[in-house]
């Protein structure tokens, strides 16, 4: 006997994993499960496909990539400009102070741009490469909610 259950009719729509996308399933009971045994099978199939999904996608998402690249660029450039001065130091000694602490501070600026440009390519660098991750995590978590279901004896029909 093979009784049709549709999964948002008898469960509501299921989420896997905190999805933004819903995924409704046609589960068809292969071996006259009853519909309390499916919804312990659907429940310990998502945990397993939610559990899956959470061990692929242990990324955080980072946020201050120009802030941060600007405050290294910062940092490096006013070092750069004193191991100039340094190198210099006959010249560097005759400069005032206040000329000096200018000369440092142009540096640093510059430097604090070109970090800040480099910080936010890296920061959307990193952005797409999670976004693809979390589509891969889905695609597995799907796939492993599936493998599970049909293993407890069910055809699964998105």
């Amino acid at each position: 006997m093979s009784m049709k259950i549709c999964l948002p009719a008898l469960l509501g729509l299921t989420m896997l994993g905190g999805l933004s996308a819903v995924h409704a399933e046609t589960v068809t009971p292969l071996k006259g499960q009853t519909p309390e045994t499916v919804q312990s099978d659907v429940a310990a199939c998502q945990s397993q496909a939610t559990s899956s999904q959470s061990a692929s996608t242990g990324s955080e998402q980072s946020g201050g990539g120009r802030l941060r690249g600007a405050a290294t660029g910062a940092v490096a450039g006013a070092a750069a400009a004193q191991v100039r001065g340094n190198q210099h130091e006959e010249i560097y000694d005759r400069v005032d102070d206040d000329t000096k602490q200018e000369y440092r501070q142009n540096q640093a600026r510059q430097t604090a741009a070109v970090g800040a440009v480099v910080g936010g390519s890296k920061q959307r660098r990193e952005r797409r490469d999670d976004r693809r991750e979390e589509r891969t995590a889905a695609s597995t978590s799907s796939q492993t909610y599936t493998d599970c279901m049909t293993a407890k004896g069910y055809s699964v029909t998105p």
